[in-house]
């Protein structure tokens, strides 16, 4: 019996379609996720009989389907064949997040490009003009990342026929929103709650099949992977876990997986990133910048510093950056109360972040 058998040949792959990895990667067919999207389709529902819509907040923790099921139900609202055309308007404010931002990015969505040298509110005007000559729904992805929420209050007061849909990781977000801007939006709450381990199984299963080829799992593999997804209760670690495997196996050249390659694949786990800092909006990315060149400083010197280099934005705004970049532990801040200084923050920047803190 040959050594080399169970090995591949130069032209050969254990992965199918490995594009079906990444989290972003949308299947026909959201799984368990089908009464949630029935929930959030009743507030749209209204707008195809030309009356206004409901708006909803949508929470959960990351990593459980709620952005791709929301992405998924727009796609099918842009596909039905119905008397009344439907705006939907998708926007991320990881990035995009300011009023004047946002703003923009509903122009570029609506396809107005003459944005240049034009004013938030005249800006509005226009989109409003476009809009109210039809319907529209609104979903704001990590709704928590925005400084201002002057767009949702605009949005509520002067389009006529809309859904709103906030999503976030946050349960208690709406707590912090302005009494004006939350009694207008009178919102339905929708919680995803993470998957069981059956469901996370059976994600997994499907996620593989488009992945890899037939028959390269090792089922003692596959189960370990599924386990461990579920104890972390992010699909991500999962995908993430299954694709790493899989290139671990074929730098062994060899045709299956098996445990061996997925325990390698947990060795590593800890050293992904789900937030890459290339997906920060400039400003942070600048202000983060200047926190890697000068880690464990105070941030009254960081300030200081980021003016020397140009920074225009006020002490306030430049706090709540880094209040930002520390939840999403891009930065660590620590409180020193006392000393001859007296109390202080010491802010240091974090090299990488952990999958498990997701």
């Amino acid at each position: 019996m040959s050594m080399f058998k169970d090995m591949l040949k130069s032209d050969e792959s254990l992965f199918k379609n490995d594009v079906a990895l990444d989290f972003s990667f949308q299947p026909k067919l959201i799984k368990h996720r089908e009464n949630e999207q029935r929930q959030i389709a009743a507030c749209i529902t209204p707008l195809v009989q030309k009356r206004n819509g409901k708006n909803i907040f949508v929470y959960g923790k990351p990593g459980i389907g709620k952005t791709i099921a929301v992405k998924k139900l727009l796609e099918a609202l842009e596909e039905e064949e119905i008397e009344e055309d439907i705006y939907t308007i998708f926007i991320n404010c990881w990035q995009k997040n300011t009023s004047f931002k946002i703003i923009s990015e509903i122009c570029e969505n609506i396809g107005y490009k003459f944005t240049q040298n034009k004013k938030t509110e005249d800006l509005f005007k226009i989109i409003a003009n476009i809009l109210n000559r039809k319907s529209a729904v609104f979903v704001f992805d990590e709704v928590d990342k925005v400084e201002d929420i002057d767009f949702i209050y605009t949005i509520l007061e002067k389009i006529y026929r809309k859904s709103i849909i906030l999503i976030t990781n946050h349960k208690n977000y709406l707590l912090g929103v302005e009494e004006r801007v939350k009694s207008r939006l009178a919102t339905d709450i929708l919680e995803f709650k993470p998957y069981n381990e059956a469901e996370t199984k059976s994600i997994l299963q499907e996620r593989k099949e488009y992945a890899f080829s037939p028959g390269v799992w090792e089922n003692d593999a596959f189960l370990r992977v599924v386990k461990k997804t579920y104890e972390l209760g992010d699909i991500r670690s999962g995908l993430h876990l299954m694709k790493e495997a899989g290139l671990i196996a074929e730098s062994e050249s060899v045709k299956k997986i098996t445990l061996e390659h997925v325990k390698k694949a947990l060795a590593k786990l800890d050293e992904v990133s789900i937030k890459d800092p290339e997906e920060l909006e400039d400003e942070s990315k600048f202000i983060l910048e200047i926190v890697k060149k000068n880690t464990g400083k105070r941030i009254g010197e960081l300030f200081k510093q980021y003016q020397e280099e140009a920074g225009k934005s006020s002490y306030k705004t430049f706090q709540r950056k880094i209040q930002k970049l520390r939840e999403g532990k891009f930065i660590n801040v620590k409180k020193i109360t006392g000393g001859k200084e007296g109390s202080t923050t010491i802010i240091n920047y974090l090299r990488t972040k952990k999958l498990t803190e997701y």
